[in-house]
């Protein structure tokens, strides 16, 4: 038989649901909806859309699902059209047995906001069964005394449908003796009643057959059939008589097996075998045959098995009581089930979303639950709640129906997952309880950028270190999970016009580990710092920043460089008069280190000298002093090679080249420069004149100069002698500090040279010869003092010379270090 739509079967459907039930707990009407038992598979049952006043589309944007009332999806529907179609078929035999009517409880649930809709399908019973006889051959045994009238009951037929379609009348095939009616009992079954119609003979007849038809009110009608066989007794004056033609009794369901339900007593007037009366539970369903059971002399009917109030609340029993001469009698028992509380509520998950994104905002609809109690009253009433402190909450949607949701924020760093524990009690005494526990996991958002272990790495590579090395590695974790944990590394492009840092060293993106990408030389750059950052997986990606500074450490790769003499010319040439005492500063060689600390520090040796013993260098300060006097056997010319060497590993060096000159005064000073008394080495000639050329000329010119101030000085003097008679005595006047420039040189950045020396000078009146007369010089330095070894107590000598107009102190006259220049 083919499916019919609801619309066929029941045109007074509703229409629509009436009001909307929100997460707030407001209730809704039900909608009321049918549809035919066993509809085939895709069967339309209603269009929800439209009965709840939605579109297509909205349906779809809210997320519209059917979530039924029990474990199985009967009912299913299509978001894009708002139709409630069959998605199982349904045998409403199968799953509401004599029940009338017959519903399947669904909910529609929106989200978005949350909203939920109960509605229910009444499955109309279609006539897919035939009424049922269980034995298929029915024996009566009548007494032929029996009176016109008598009437005798037969077992009823059994068919699973109901209304129109269960069991109607019962009729039988022709036959002389006996009638049928048809008859009603309390919860609406139908049985038959047998009529004796005509007086039985035995002697006539011993046996009647016959046939009897159940037939049910179907369209068209479907049938059941059975055999009736009468067999005719001989006489038995008195049929047995109960006490009670009706026996109503109330029994707990969670009484035990063997438990008396009731006693059934009948008594018989005959005597002897015919009054010995055998009770039987006959013409019963086989459910009553196997739960109750009957003493068969005394008439205690008791339990064959627990009852449950759940499955069934009430039994009709027939019992009938037979005497010794085949008479008998009926009586009806009618059980009533008493409930208890014996079943413990039910938590029935519809919809469960086990991932949760940590960022669900509050309220996210997790799960979605019924809770059902199968007992009654009180003991049917329950209540729901969650154990333990958690970000969730129970929502109550409808009556027994929840919503799990979440009440705060949630944090996959703090927790990964809970265990989610719904415990629902009835109201029943003692109470029951049942609990179940949901796992939700949270997904992971990216909601948390790397952090680096520390805010500044230093790291230290050599100078000329290849490219390739590690340095180190840097570290930054992050406490997301997956890819947004992922954590890759890179550097930060410098700004425009600065050093291009990011040109020496690159980040490994994977391990973090900074390697060098060329060598770099400490002198030009000895530090950098560049800026990396830490970027994870996620989307978009979140990173932090930490500065990396890079410390070149020096190497030994620069050898001293002289400033003094300088490389330009084999040789620098000095003058030290032969009166030159012990510790006389005969030039200071100077030279720098471009590398830094020990690799900077210097030291100066007498490496070779022509007479060893007559010189001496500071070890730190590079002057070169006489270590004695100054003898008239000591040679005109010496040369000296000076030493520099650093403390680097391993050490590098440089030589300074002097060329001293032992002169009486300026005049030997030209000439000996000019001749090497050692003849070791012998220049060039044609330099040799060109160079004597220019030392003439030069010495010509300073000379007029020399004349030319003389006369001028002269005659200044003899001005001041005329004045100087009307003044007051005059003062000595020489050259103050600041009339002379000194020549010294002074790197004070290198912190290898000592401070600059200055000469004072004064120029003689009167003097018959032509020369310089240096005095001592005005800041001579401790350090070379030390280095002469002088005696405080030790006497200078004197010059020969008058002073100058101001009286010069008395000290030492030396002759400062001369060197030709070109």
């Amino acid at each position: 038989m083919k499916p019919r739509k609801s619309e066929e079967q029941l045109p007074g459907r509703a229409a629509a649901l009436l009001l909307v039930l929100c997460v707030s707990g407001m209730r809704a009407e039900t909608a009321r909806y049918s549809v035919p038992e066993e509809a085939e598979r895709g069967s339309f049952v209603a269009n929800i859309a439209k009965d709840l006043g939605l579109t297509g589309e909205e349906l779809l944007a809210r997320r519209a699902r059917v979530v039924p009332e029990g474990e199985k999806q009967y009912l299913q529907l299509n978001q894009h059209t708002g139709d409630l179609v069959v998605r199982e078929q349904m045998d409403r035999e199968e799953l509401c047995g004599q029940s009338e009517p017959c519903l399947v409880r669904f909910e529609v649930l929106l989200e978005s906001p949350l909203q939920s809709f109960r509605a229910e399908v009444r499955l109309i019973d279609i006539n897919d069964h035939a009424p049922v006889f269980l034995n298929k051959e029915i024996v009566l045994k009548i007494p032929e005394s029996a009176v016109l009238g008598t009437r005798f009951l037969l077992e009823r037929a059994h068919d699973p449908d109901v209304g129109n379609n269960s069991l109607q009348h019962y009729s039988i095939s022709s036959n002389e003796y006996f009638l049928v009616y048809t008859r009603r009992r309390s919860d609406g079954r139908k049985y038959a009643e047998l009529v004796l119609d005509r007086a039985l003979d035995r002697e006539q007849q011993a046996e009647v057959a016959f046939s009897i038809t159940a037939v049910d009110g179907g369209n068209p009608p479907r049938s059941g059939t059975a055999l009736i066989r009468v067999v005719v007794l001989d006489i038995n004056d008195n049929s047995p008589v109960f006490t009670q033609t009706l026996y109503k009794v109330s029994v707990m369901e969670n009484s035990s097996e063997d438990t008396i339900v009731v006693v059934v007593s009948a008594s018989d007037l005959d005597a002897g075998t015919n009054g010995e009366i055998v009770y039987s539970i006959v013409q019963n369903p086989e459910e009553n045959l196997q739960t109750f059971k009957i003493n068969p002399e005394t008439g205690q009917i008791r339990l064959k098995k627990p009852l449950d109030y759940e499955e069934k609340k009430s039994y009709e029993i027939d019992v009938q009581a037979t005497d010794g001469g085949d008479l008998s009698t009926h009586c009806n028992v009618e059980v009533q089930v008493k409930d208890v509380n014996d079943n413990a509520p039910e938590v029935i998950i519809t919809s469960l979303t086990s991932t949760l994104s940590e960022a669900a905002p509050p309220d996210t609809v997790v799960a979605l639950f019924n809770v059902r109690d199968r007992d009654s009253g009180d003991n049917g009433r329950t209540t729901c709640e969650l154990t333990g402190e958690q970000p969730f909450r129970i929502t109550l949607l409808a009556a027994d129906a929840y919503a799990l949701v979440t009440s705060e924020t949630l944090d996959r760093e703090q927790v990964e997952e809970y265990n989610v524990t719904v415990r629902a009690r009835d109201e029943g005494s003692p109470a029951l309880s049942t609990s179940k526990t949901l796992l939700v996991r949270l997904l992971d958002v990216n909601d948390n950028a790397p952090t680096f272990t520390q805010a500044i790495y230093t790291m230290v590579m050599s100078e000329n270190e290849p490219a390739g090395r590690s340095l180190g590695r840097l570290s930054a974790t992050d406490p997301d999970a997956g890819e947004n944990a992922g954590v890759r590394y890179s550097l930060v492009p410098p700004p425009t016009g600065t050093l291009a840092a990011a040109s020496f060293v690159s980040v490994d993106a994977e391990s973090g580990t900074v390697r060098t990408l060329r060598p770099l030389d400490y002198e030009k750059v000895p530090a950098f710092e560049v800026t990396v950052t830490a970027a994870d997986g996620g989307s978009p990606p979140l990173s932090a920043q930490a500065v990396l500074r890079i410390v070149v450490r020096d190497e030994n790769d620069n050898a001293p460089v002289l400033l003094h003499p300088g490389l330009d010319s084999s040789a620098a040439g000095e003058l030290v008069p032969r009166w030159a005492p012990s510790g006389y500063l005969v030039a200071k060689v100077v030279a720098v280190d471009a590398d830094a600390g020990q690799n900077a520090w210097l030291s100066y040796e007498l490496a070779k000298a022509t007479e060893p013993g007559l010189f001496r260098v500071g070890l730190h300060s590079g002057e070169v002093r006489t270590a004695r006097a100054v003898t008239e056997r000591d040679a005109a010319r010496q040369r000296l090679i000076v030493l520099v060497r650093d403390r680097g590993r391993p050490p590098r060096s440089a030589t300074a080249t002097l060329a001293v000159a032992l002169v009486d005064d300026f005049s030997d000073a030209f000439h000996q420069l000019g001749h090497d008394p050692t003849g070791g080495q012998q220049p060039q000639v044609a330099e040799e004149e060109m160079l004597t050329t220019y030392l003439i000329a030069s010495l010509c010119c300073v000379s007029s100069l020399f004349v030319l101030s003389v006369l001028v000085l002269t005659a200044n003097t003899l001005c001041r002698a005329r004045v100087r008679a009307e003044l007051p005595p005059p003062s000595p006047s020489c050259y103050a500090d600041g009339d002379v420039a000194s020549d010294g040189v002074g790197v004070g950045s290198t912190g290898t040279l000592s401070p600059a020396y200055r000469y004072e000078m004064c120029l003689t009146s009167g003097s018959g010869r032509s020369e310089f007369q240096f005095l001592r010089s005005i800041l001579p330095s401790l350090h070379s003092n030390s280095e002469a070894g002088l005696d405080k107590d030790q006497e200078p000598l004197h010059h020969s010379q008058p002073p100058c107009d101001r009286e010069a102190p008395a000290g030492n006259t030396v002759t400062p270090p001369f060197q030709p220049k070109d």
